[in-house]
């Protein structure tokens, strides 16, 4: 029998996840990381990237988040992300449209352009596809 966690998954629109685990691994401003029961309490900057989550059933999922936080304090794990999204509930026309306005909008080269904005924009309707695609 294995050792779970409860964990949930926030973004400003709706509670994503709510749910014992017993393993998840995030994208961190750092580099990847695993939790697992009884970790250490931990605090965690989250970058667009894949939280891959094994629930207490065995069940794995995959979700697409855009940044955020993460904080582990006895046995309770909370992400805060700016969204997240499952694998298999990903848009993926609506993230190849997002791809290609700002591949546009890179190519374009306009004066007044936010440069950042626009790469960021691009990062993260890859990081949908390349998950969505692995669902």
């Amino acid at each position: 029998m294995s050792q779970s966690f409860q964990l949930e998954i926030v973004t400003p629109r709706r509670i994503v996840f709510n749910g014992a685990v017993v393993s998840i691994s995030c994208p961190g401003e750092s580099g990847r990381f695993q939790i697992l029961y009884n970790h250490a309490p931990f605090l965690s900057a989250l970058v667009i990237g894949k939280v891959e989550i094994t629930e207490e059933s065995g069940y794995s999922s995959s979700y697409a988040i855009s940044g955020g936080v993460s904080q582990v304090f006895y046995n309770k794990v909370l992400i805060l992300a700016d969204t997240a999204e499952k694998s298999n509930d990903i848009d993926l026309l609506r993230a190849e449209a997002a791809k290609s306005r700002a591949e546009e909008r890179l190519n374009a080269q306009l004066q007044d352009l936010d440069i950042e904005r626009a790469k960021a924009a691009l990062h993260r309707a890859l990081n949908r596809l390349k998950i969505a695609q692995k669902a």
